[in-house]
């Protein structure tokens, strides 16, 4: 099993975490939330989070998803911060939502780098590359800003529009942008006969499509990989998948994508005859070295870095 975590950077840090909570610095804003798998003793004293944090999230006792923030010092919301990484450099818009969340998954820095680097060395003009469940889009950018033609699928039209806006800050343009069910999506590509260079993955446990249509991870997560599979080129290719569901392993990953893709190359039937097969956990360390993961991970490419 493969960890792994992202460079640093200067716009991010983790700071502490502990009591099911972390405590994060996000460019010159640092803010308390939820984490569930945080079981482990704060570093810090609840007064030196109070004093460090401008705002703390808090959840709603009639809802396991939704809360609100309580600011503790001024805070300008939306706000910017930047990623840069050798040739890489993004800007993403940041924002306090009612569900926790604030824009972007820094662990996932580790999957925007090798995006990147994998779509710069495809022996393609313009690789095809479909992002499905992109959220606000920071997959998408790595992969636009290599050189892509990009494909970006979210069923919500609002998280459509942030994504738009971090395109247009990273100083990117011609995303193809999708407002659809995932499911309903690939399955019209496969009938199409559409094939694509890159797919990324990064569905929730649970989710509604714009039609209400229901998605249910470990219920339709195998019938959806399967479509993937008839999506991806058979020469010239690279796939990502990350799951944040404390349900699941990358064990589990493991054997769906033997049973996938296990014929990318013609002739491949074990895990380890995936080209360049990666899977494990991605996490982050806090200022006192604790290793916080969050979630798991198959990644393999027909390039090698």
């Amino acid at each position: 099993m493969t960890l792994l975590t992202p460079p640093a950077w200067a716009d991010y840090e983790l700071i502490d975490s502990g009591d099911f909570m972390k405590l994060e610095r996000f460019g010159q804003y640092i803010l308390a939330r939820p984490e569930p798998q945080a079981i482990w003793d704060c570093s810090l004293s609840e007064g030196e989070w109070e004093r460090l944090a401008h705002a703390t999230f808090r959840r709603d006792r009639q809802s396991p998803e939704r809360g609100d923030w309580q600011r503790l010092k001024p805070i300008q919301d939306p706000w910017t911060v930047n990623f840069k990484q050798q040739e890489l450099d993004l800007t993403f818009k940041l924002a306090l939502t009612a569900f926790k969340h604030v824009g972007i998954f820094p662990e996932q820095a580790v999957n925007w780098t090798y995006i990147h680097d994998t779509v710069k060395a495809m022996p393609v003009e313009r690789p095809r590359v479909l992002n499905l469940f992109a959220y606000t889009g920071g997959a998408s950018l790595a992969a636009r800003q290599a050189g892509a033609d990009v494909t970006h699928v979210d069923a919500v039209k609002p998280v459509i529009s942030w994504s738009r806006e971090n395109m247009e800050m990273s100083r990117l343009d011609n995303i193809r942008w999708v407002v659809e069910d995932a499911v309903k999506f690939v399955r019209r590509e496969e009938r199409r006969g559409n094939t694509y260079n890159g797919l990324i993955l990064d569905p929730p446990a649970y989710g509604r499509g714009p039609d209400g249509e229901k998605w249910v991870l470990e219920e339709q997560l195998n019938d959806l990989l399967r479509t993937c599979a008839a999506l991806l080129d058979r020469r010239d290719f690279f796939f990502i998948i990350n799951l944040y569901s404390l349900g699941f392993s990358a064990i589990i990953l493991d054997n769906l994508m033997v049973q996938h893709f296990g014929n990318v190359p013609e002739g491949a039937a074990a895990i380890n005859r995936l080209p360049n097969y990666q899977s494990g956990e991605l996490f982050l360390t806090d200022s006192r070295q604790k290793r916080l993961p969050l979630g798991v991970f198959s990644r393999f490419s027909s390039v090698t870095l």
